[in-house]
């Protein structure tokens, strides 16, 4: 029996695999590195209905600035609007993330339903279907600037339920089931 002590072996090429399987196991195997999640990449959505008439000048709406910041100067008055129309539009902004469109829709929003008074009401069908865009998904955004998008969806519910009437609860749980009731708890 000879032993071949001077024989070179030929090196074994090594194979990348991906990791948790039976080949990231064997000899000659190295685990690929996992792919990127993109937590940072920026996301884009579609454009919404809102930044469409934005775009097309079709809201009564100017940007003013003064000492305190910037705000909405309306072109007409907030009463005179046709809330049917221009309400969903601006809680349908409500989704945008640049700018001007998301300070136009979440300023639009708070000035149409802080001078709504009785018009806001029967409008509160058509609103429900802009604001199932995020109930909340458990991470807390921004703490400190009370503009967690969910937790204000979920107060705007809340307000719709106690001051929308006897059928409120009804209506907003027939399109959003995952509501539940501030009232009947």
């Amino acid at each position: 029996m000879e032993v071949d002590v001077l024989r070179k072996k030929e090196p074994v090429p090594i194979r990348t695999v991906s990791g948790f399987g039976a080949q990231s196991k064997q000899n000659y195997t190295m685990v690929s590195k996992p792919p990127r999640a993109g937590a940072f990449k920026e996301q884009f959505t579609k454009p919404t209905s809102f930044r469409k008439f934005y775009e097309r000048g079709d809201f009564p709406i100017a940007l003013e600035h003064d000492t305190k910041g910037n705000k909405i100067a309306w072109k007409v008055e907030i009463e005179k609007l046709d809330y049917n129309h221009y309400l969903p539009l601006f809680f349908d902004g409500l989704c945008e993330t640049i700018h001007p469109y998301d300070f136009f829709a979440r300023q639009g929003v708070h000035d149409m339903l802080e001078h709504g008074g009785s018009k806001i009401l029967p409008v509160i069908p058509q609103l429900i279907i802009p604001i199932k865009i995020n109930t909340g998904d458990g991470i807390d955004y921004s703490q400190q600037k009370r503009e967690n998008i969910g937790d204000l969806i979920q107060e705007t519910l809340e307000v719709f339920e106690t001051t929308g009437g006897e059928h409120a609860f009804i209506n907003i749980k027939y399109m959003i089931p995952t509501y539940e009731s501030c009232l009947h708890n």
